[in-house]
């Protein structure tokens, strides 16, 4: 099946946009991602470890930014669609009273595989930017 009649099924072509997300930074949300994670380094749960390390609080690990990453596209891309994989970048921090908004765009569309460029952004700027391939089958079909 060609591209083309791939996106003509699903709707998704390259420059589709897909919706807005805002998710809150709590310190509960920064916490509890490290210890699901298993990072247990102080910076991401004890604020006075990280205002030592000279960051004015805890702040938020890198696998709790991926998850998030998944989250976003999961949520758009549906149940059905797989992640092969996410390539991020961190940037501006992500500290506890700020919040991140995911944008992002399909960058291509290969018959039932897709990529998708994110971007996370919070009040210091990016906090995340990054690509992620996935493959969203045909309505009706499961992967």
């Amino acid at each position: 099946m060609s591209t083309l009649d791939t996106a003509a099924r699903t709707g998704i072509e390259a420059g589709t946009r897909l919706p807005e997300l805002r998710i809150p930074i709590t310190a509960t949300l920064i916490v509890t991602g490290a210890i699901a994670t298993r990072d247990f380094q102080k910076v991401h749960h004890d604020r006075d470890v990280a205002e030592a390390a000279g960051t004015p609080n805890v702040f938020m690990n890198i696998l709790t930014t991926n998850a998030l990453v998944n989250r976003y596209v999961g949520e758009w891309a549906g149940p059905a669609a797989r992640v092969g994989r996410i390539n991020i970048r961190l940037g501006a921090t992500n500290f506890p009273g700020d919040e991140m908004v995911f944008t992002g765009t399909v960058e291509s569309v290969d018959g039932e595989n897709v990529v998708v460029k994110v971007i996370g952004t919070n009040s210091l700027g990016p906090h995340v930017t990054g690509t992620v391939n996935l493959t969203i089958p045909s309505k009706g079909e499961s992967a």
